[in-house]
């Protein structure tokens, strides 16, 4: 207001405002060119800045800024107990890093964090009452509802978040994990076990013509694969989650679209309990042990498929909510 009525005095106002205005530019353009010069010099010592409120104010909030931040919210003090936040700090980092040592490095995003502990003014702020949660702060504006990380649905994976950094930013970021030793030691020691055990039985082989062997090794591979372990292995969820307000541990998630690594768990004991029944019911109908024991194993095995296919159905319509139908529960 007070450049407008300059502006529209005599010349001598005009040449002020002319003045103060190249003033104002350069200003911005300084104070621009240090937060550039700072956030570049902190991101050259560790991939993710770690921010309180003071700099996620000044860096974040506060104009100006032609950058991107990708900020993480969390809470890694052992006191929170939050092991999902420990497991998305590994593959932030492993983003992060990433992208400080790639080759199209450059200053239109930059990777921070804010735990609880440093910052619990800004979860205020922001409203935020679970951890952990990632947000994009875009150069200009708020941020919008796809600025903020589906990270019950997607996972916390690197590569899943480098996806979303890419439709948000037009940043497009190739994870490099480090070279991790654990699958071929385990395939090696698999292989070894195998070998051994062949090489121990050579003059009986018997066992692996045993119809019961591969039956098993059969079942446990069906059992891995429908309980959901591939889409763990490809969007990398959490264990489970734990609510920060009321301190209480969801092992099920809410929604169809997505599941915690302990509910795969406990559906593959379910299925497997489920399996253990129809096998006794089966045994019980076909084998020639003495009456007794067929009905012992029958009545296992009524109550196995029973019990456990009612508790899958259970969690069946935990998720797909409006389900009609149950079994001995609701």
């Amino acid at each position: 207001f007070v450049l407008y009525l300059l502006c529209v005095g005599p010349p001598s106002r005009q040449l002020l405002c002319g003045a103060m205005v190249c003033f104002f530019f350069f200003f911005l353009q300084a104070l621009l060119s240090d937060k550039i010069s700072q956030l570049m010099d902190w991101s050259g010592r560790r991939a993710v800045i770690r921010m309180n409120g003071e700099k996620f104010r000044k860096f974040v909030k506060a104009p100006p800024r032609n950058y991107s931040v990708v900020v993480m919210f969390t809470a890694l003090q052992p006191q929170r107990q939050c092991g999902v936040c420990r497991q998305a700090d590994e593959e932030y980092q492993i983003l992060a890093n990433s992208w400080r040592y790639s080759n199209a490095f450059t200053n239109r995003i930059f990777f921070a964090s804010v735990d609880f502990d440093d910052g619990s003014d800004v979860f205020q702020m922001l409203n935020l009452n679970s951890a952990p949660t990632f947000i994009h702060f875009p150069p200009k504006g708020k941020p919008k509802r796809p600025d903020t990380y589906e990270l019950q649905v997607r996972g916390f994976g690197a590569e899943q978040i480098a996806r979303w950094i890419a439709d948000r930013t037009d940043v497009h970021i190739r994870v490099l994990r480090p070279p991790s030793y654990a699958g071929p030691l385990m395939l090696g020691l698999l292989l070894a076990a195998i070998g051994s055990l062949v090489y121990l039985r050579r003059n009986n082989l018997d066992f692996l013509f045993n119809r019961n062997t591969w039956a098993f090794a059969a079942l446990g591979i069906v059992l891995i694969m429908t309980s959901g372990q591939m889409w763990n292995h490809i969007r990398g969820p959490p264990y489970a989650h734990k609510n920060p307000n009321t301190g209480q541990v969801s092992y099920i998630h809410g929604s169809s679209q997505a599941q915690f690594v302990a509910e795969t768990h406990i559906v593959l004991l379910f299925n497997a309990a489920v399996t253990l029944g129809m096998v006794l019911l089966h045994e019980a109908a076909t084998s020639s042990m003495d009456v007794g024991k067929r009905k012992i194993m029958c009545v296992a095995g009524i109550v196995l498929v029973a019990l456990f296919f009612s508790w899958l159905l259970s969690i069946f319509r935990a998720k797909y909510h409006g389900y009609p139908y149950s079994f001995l529960m609701s």
